[in-house]
């Protein structure tokens, strides 16, 4: 297992020569590395530990690094973390295809250490500024997302993902905005609109005003009530870590909670260290049993 703390980088090429310099290079900085000598082995890997960035070869045996960032990118445990492209090939086609499959950058062969190790930096802070905010939006539970003039989401945080999903279950491929959301927005009307979710909260969806050219900023808010609810007023957390701590309670895995709740695995066990902390426990066992005790005391 990585050590905490430190950065955890995955290299994927089919070279060992390559491995072995970036492993050393890497390594040098304080990081931990990973390797894989294929797609393949590294969408299993990345099922097992999230790293932190991902240097991804992009012609390889089997399963390109086109396709393999591309996977990566539609699990949203993953589609946070930067990739890389490393290439031997400069046309302007193929740099357009990492980009495409969701690269944030690529460094052409052969690498030289100093400009790889520059562009891990650089990226490695971009993307925990952009989880922090999220992170910051999402444990506040706001639930946020904008839309577009007819409609159609164009951005959502991780929460409002899956109360948008919830309203409506049928909807095939992305989260949408249910009919009569969509009615209410072509409307212009000036006060929230009231939606029931299929377990029967009730909700408001209200809008917050324009961001862009063309994007409304809209906002759920759950009425009170719900377990959830209950579990951040008497145990003192916020929205998302009465939430986390509901699914421990139910014998879910970090992992587990992850997909439930659209988060890394490593942003469920940050929320886990500040749940611990918060309740003055050490383990999962103790914060469940805390949940049993407010739930039941709730309800007499």
């Amino acid at each position: 297992m990585p050590e905490p703390g430190r950065d955890l980088v995955l290299v994927v090429d089919d070279s060992p020569e390559t491995l072995s310099f970036l492993t050393a290079a890497i390594e040098a900085t304080g990081a931990t590395v990973l390797v894989a000598v294929s797609g393949e082995a590294a969408l299993v890997l990345v099922q097992e530990i999230t790293p932190d960035i991902v240097l991804l070869d992009a012609v390889m045996p089997g399963l390109d690094g086109f396709e393999t960032c591309r996977r990566l990118k539609a699990d949203a445990a993953l589609a946070h973390v930067p990739v890389i492209f490393m290439t031997g090939l400069s046309e302007t086609e193929h740099i357009v295809r990492g980009l495409e499959a969701g690269g944030v950058d690529y460094v052409t062969k052969p690498i030289s250490a100093g400009e790889i190790l520059a562009r891990i930096r650089v990226h490695l802070a971009n993307a925990r500024a952009a989880q922090s905010a999220r992170l910051a939006l999402d444990s506040a539970g706001r639930f946020l997302f904008a839309v577009d003039a007819a409609g159609a989401v164009r951005w959502c945080t991780p929460q409002a993902v899956r109360l948008l999903r919830d309203l409506d279950p049928a909807a095939p491929g992305d989260p949408a905005l249910p009919p009569a959301a969509r009615a209410w927005l072509r409307a212009g009307s000036a006060g929230p609109l009231t939606l029931t979710l299929r377990d029967g909260r009730r909700l408001q969806l209200s809008r917050i005003g324009r961001v862009g050219g063309d994007e409304v900023l809209l906002r759920l808010t759950l009425e009170s009530g719900g377990e959830i609810e209950r579990l951040r007023r008497v145990l003192g957390l916020t929205h998302r870590e009465a939430e986390v701590l509901l699914w421990v309670s139910r014998g879910k895995a970090s992992r587990d909670i992850g997909e439930i709740l659209s988060l890394s695995p490593r942003t469920v066990t940050k929320h886990l260290e500040q749940i611990y902390a918060k309740l003055g426990v050490e383990n999962r066992t103790s914060a469940s049993a805390l949940v049993v005790r407010a739930l039941q005391d709730e309800r007499a």
